[in-house]
């Protein structure tokens, strides 16, 4: 079995055969939630919380370069930092309330953005959970705010259709008990002991709770003590599993007994899905092993958070998304736009464009998106190839500049391109087989015309109809157009 880690853009090598203890629990399934999850094609992150109020400055100065991220501006440190600013954000909580929050809207132009999913954070680093947790004083029913966030967003986005994923971080500042470092005496064991207990009573509380719920997304699990408790976090993985039969776990929770994350030490995936495509794709299908993946992807350069100040800082565009949309699909996986809501609960002004401009594209070509994944053919410059059943799907966001789109099929196939036209328009396009001649070459090549008066304002869409050809008509000049 050959597999890849998220750490590297390299093919693992074969591993060696180790006893492993608290390995995989699950092989790769096919139960109709995880064909579900392979249709999803676009999902929708949203990063909010205490840190949303400040969007990477306080009263003035940024903590840019300070902190790793505006999501993690608790940890700001240095010179530029507040005095006693770990005691000031630690009471945010007093004055949280985004009083224009409307996770109705939201959901709503999550629907028209063509998001299926949406991952949504329950608790960040800072401890803060956005549900009325009865394990922890410090949530949203002792702040001003004082509504079930979590419950207004599953429910909203379930009303439109969209399945609800729950962010998760292991990772809490604000529990005595938390340690980064393998507690060594007696009252730090304890403490830790206390912690596990809690997240494992809030995560099976989130459960409860929220049973609609699809699937958990885990963060904050790469600390030495979270590692050293595997035995603990196998049988917890065990427990949300019998909790909720169906539940989808991504590879982020935990290790095995060697300290293996994301796979274990013999190459099997710790989940159902790899959930280490942050801010990164992988290099190849290949490389994935026959893995189920998604990618997580921000707006900003690494931004999950809400940040007033993106001056001197890209930004995605639609065209960047689209790109990066039907990479991800060319490889069986999806993609998953973040977005970081301001301190009111609303989204910024190029989120709002996002949703709009990738919300159009994505309907005007959904049968390339969601029911067509990856395709065994040859890469093309082009753009990226996604298919099904008998219909293939050409992505071009480079156009050719002798406006052919030339296609590579293996020459002992039994099926070629019948017909094509633009899937958006339906407009039926010239379609021929060319033999170029190129010596012992077992390929056969599909050209077709892309119309000199065709203009578009962003990436399209080539549909190709296939069919069985047999080795004469494969060779043919000419295949007739779409009818």
């Amino acid at each position: 079995m050959t597999t890849s880690l998220w750490t590297t853009r390299q093919p693992m090598k074969e591993p060696a055969s180790l006893p492993v203890r608290y390995g995989s629990l699950v092989a790769r399934r096919d139960d109709e939630p995880m064909q579900r999850f392979r249709r999803y094609g676009l999902g929708q992150f949203i990063h909010f919380g205490l840190y949303s109020l400040l969007g990477g400055e306080y009263e003035g100065v940024s903590a840019t370069g300070a902190a790793p991220a505006p999501e993690w501006i608790r940890a700001w440190r240095g010179p530029t930092a507040p005095e006693s600013w770990t005691e000031i954000y630690d009471r945010l909580n007093e004055s949280f309330d985004p009083a224009e929050l409307d996770a109705r809207a939201w959901a709503r132009q999550a629907k028209q953005m063509g998001a299926r999913y949406v991952i949504f954070t329950t608790k960040h680093h800072d401890g803060f959970a956005l549900w009325p947790s009865e394990h922890s004083g410090y949530t949203v029913a002792n702040s001003p705010f004082r509504r079930d966030l979590v419950g207004e967003v599953v429910d909203a986005y379930t009303a439109e259709g969209i399945d609800v994923f729950l962010y998760f971080s292991v990772l809490d500042w604000n529990h005595p008990g938390y340690t980064s470092a393998v507690p060594t005496d007696a009252a730090g064991r304890a403490g830790w002991e206390q912690f596990l207990e809690y997240t494992r009573a809030q995560l099976l509380e989130l459960l409860e709770r929220y049973p609609a719920t699809k699937g958990l997304w885990f963060d904050g699990t790469w600390d030495p003590s979270w590692v050293a408790s595997h035995e603990f976090t196998h049988r917890l993985e065990q427990e949300l599993r019998e909790k909720r039969p169906g539940l989808i776990i991504g590879s982020r929770f935990r290790n095995d007994e060697h300290g293996s994350r994301h796979f274990d030490s013999n190459g099997a995936l710790l989940g159902d899905y790899e959930q280490g495509w942050e801010r990164k794709l992988p290099a190849s299908h290949e490389m994935l092993g026959g893995n189920d993946w998604d990618g997580v992807m921000t707006i900003g350069p690494n931004a999950w958070g809400w940040l007033r100040d993106t001056s001197g800082q890209y930004q995605k565009t639609a065209d960047d998304l689209i790109d990066l949309l039907m990479r991800c699909r060319s490889m069986g996986g999806n993609l998953v736009v973040n977005f970081g809501p301001d301190g009111s609960g609303r989204m910024t002004a190029h989120e709002d464009e996002i949703a709009e401009q990738l919300g159009a594209w994505v309907t005007a070509n959904a049968d390339a998106i969601y029911d067509a994944g990856h395709v065994d053919l040859d890469r093309t410059g082009m753009g990226w190839l996604t298919g099904g059943d008998d219909r293939l799907f050409l992505t071009v966001v480079n156009r050719p500049v002798n406006g052919i789109a030339r296609l590579r099929f293996p020459a002992d196939g039994d099926r070629l391109p019948v017909a094509a036209r633009m899937l958006e328009t339906g407009r039926a396009l010239e379609t021929r087989i060319t033999d170029i001649g190129y010596d012992l070459d077992a390929a056969v090549y599909c050209d077709v015309v892309i119309p000199a008066d065709f203009s578009a304002p962003r990436a399209f869409v080539i549909e190709l109809i296939l069919g069985e050809t047999g080795a004469g008509p494969a060779k043919a000049e000419r295949i007739d157009a779409w009818q």
